[in-house]
């Protein structure tokens, strides 16, 4: 996959994701006993990983590493990157880590999660 290629570029794979997402939309209002099992296919293609990975990147967390040390923004060739994850989730080979929870203290006294990161579970859950 190529985030450039795979003919369309971001504004394109935006309007198909959000196609499918409408479509999803659609069948479930129209049909409230749908069952929608083949949905992991829409995890690794080209479209939503494309704009999953604007996303990730373009987030303010791009520049702070998760737990496997790799920031996103540190990422130097996106399309190799993709390429492997996409071929890792197709495989389903794709094992996300144990996500570590951190309380951290806020000014009013309670406490809040902060959970690491991983670039490919980031990508993934978006």
């Amino acid at each position: 996959m190529n985030t450039g290629a795979s003919g369309f570029d971001l504004s394109e794979a935006e309007a198909r994701v959000h196609q499918m997402q409408t479509k999803l939309y659609q069948w479930s209002t129209n049909d409230k006993e749908r069952v929608f099992s083949d949905l992991y296919n829409l995890v690794y293609d080209p479209a939503f990983l494309q704009v999953a990975w604007a996303r990730v990147r373009g987030n303010r967390g791009a520049r702070t590493p998760g737990v496997d040390g790799i920031s996103p923004i540190s990422i130097s060739d996106p399309n190799e990157f993709l390429d492997e994850l996409r071929r890792s989730l197709k495989q389903r080979q794709f094992t996300p880590t144990r996500v570590r929870e951190r309380k951290i203290p806020k000014a009013s006294g309670k406490m809040r999660s902060d959970t690491p990161r991983k670039s490919w579970r980031l990508l993934v859950l978006s």
